[in-house]
């Protein structure tokens, strides 16, 4: 855990410190003008990612989970330090596309090397410790507003400092981490590409948790990647500050969600294989308030209400979010699970991509902010549904 906190987190802070710095971008990256085009460059890492993503979990399956988790970093971190030369909109277009390419392939590894460490009731406690390095990330990435602001650094700074930050972490990442495949994984067949998609995608509560995991997803990438330039533009503030807002309140709370819902799921577990399912309901139930009071917030003029409503996001996406692979491991087999992550990456990030691209083009059409985050709001009360019909199933021994 150790090891790969410092992974999760320049994971996310990679991919996401653009969107705290979207004005000094579009204003320096010749051929941007529309909310359009940022959008679809949004969507273009997404695509990508997404498509990796099953290609990535099965890699990490079939072959070595440790590998696949080093090149991954070393190859973004390249690519986030060639992010910083980018002159033109289809420079931008074409680094974004190898990002995704690269990052694709680190979660579902590192997830399931988690998962393998983590067999009994720490499970969801560990995945939760995870995530917070990606909310760490999320938080640092909001910061990088004040630093493409300040003239002696800039917004290609950013980029060159956290690329070879990457770089140089993967040497002692590659000496240091060790897989973990339990005592019998060298007995076990590795199922091919075909046949492990194929018993995933027979299993109906595979189907309903990826489901489950990617109607959320759609207000999620929106929140991270568009309030930034939603506050900014609503309540007439500083990139600085804008991207600050937008990320520290709602990832914070999440950070402490996620500690506190993986505690709860683990616990809750001992009394029934349900628990893990609860808890992410619950998550899940107070992100459609949240979504309400983020959506209404400009149009009320209040700048307290969207803080307050992220906050409310953050807690819910904390208890959400850290219990989606333990609740893939109650239905899937230990040999499955990083394809199984990777195919929900793949439908709920391509879904997401085309969230991020619609918004921008809603935006452009002054489609009121309300009316979109309703939308969200109602796929949120579909996925509870969805998430309570999933039955857990006995994966392992100790299980």
């Amino acid at each position: 855990m150790a090891l790969l906190f410092p992974v999760a987190l320049l994971n996310y802070l990679d991919r996401q410190m653009i969107a705290a710095m979207k004005s000094s971008v579009m204003a320096d990256v010749s051929g941007m003008h529309l909310d359009a085009q940022w959008g679809y460059m949004l969507g273009q890492f997404k695509w990508v990612y997404a498509f990796f993503s099953p290609i990535g979990g099965y890699v990490a399956d079939r072959f070595s989970r440790r590998t696949t988790i080093c090149a991954s970093l070393l190859a973004w971190s390249a690519v986030t330090w060639l992010t910083g030369r980018a002159d033109t909109y289809s420079d931008l277009l074409w680094t974004r596309t190898l990002m995704g390419l690269s990052e694709a392939f680190y979660i579902p590894a590192a997830l399931a090397l988690i998962t393998d460490y983590h067999r009994g009731d720490t499970r969801s406690r560990a995945t939760g410790i995870h995530q917070t390095g990606i909310y760490c990330g999320v938080i640092l990435g909001g910061f990088a507003g004040y630093v493409a602001d300040t003239p002696s650094l800039g917004w290609r700074w950013a980029f060159d400092f956290t690329g070879l930050a990457g770089i140089l972490y993967a040497i002692p990442l590659f000496l240091l981490l060790r897989d973990n495949r339990g005592k019998n994984s060298s007995e076990a067949p590795r199922p091919g590409a075909i046949s492990s998609a194929t018993s995933l995608l027979a299993n109906p509560s595979f189907i309903l948790l990826v489901l489950y995991f990617t109607l959320p997803a759609l207000a999620g990438w929106v929140v991270r990647d568009w309030m930034p330039a939603i506050l900014q533009q609503s309540f007439n503030i500083s990139q600085g500050l804008a991207g600050v807002s937008a990320t520290l309140y709602w990832q914070a709370a999440a950070i402490l969600a996620a500690f506190g819902g993986g505690w709860l799921a683990d616990r809750w577990m001992r009394r029934t294989d349900r628990g893990r399912i609860y808890v992410s309901a619950i998550g899940m139930a107070l992100i459609i308030p949240a979504l309400f009071g983020v959506g209404n917030s400009p149009a009320l003029g209040s700048f307290g209400l969207a803080i307050a409503s992220l906050v409310l996001f953050g807690i819910g996406w904390g208890f959400f979010d850290t219990n989606n692979m333990p609740i893939l491991c109650q239905i899937a087999r230990p040999e499955l699970r990083a394809t199984g992550y990777g195919i929900m990456n793949f439908v709920s990030i391509s879904c997401g991509g085309l969230a991020d691209w619609g918004f921008g083009a809603l935006r452009d059409r002054a489609i009121p902010l309300n009316a979109i985050f309703a939308i969200f709001a109602a796929a949120c009360i579909v996925s509870i549904a969805l998430v309570l019909l999933i039955r857990p199933q006995k994966t392992e021994g100790e299980s």
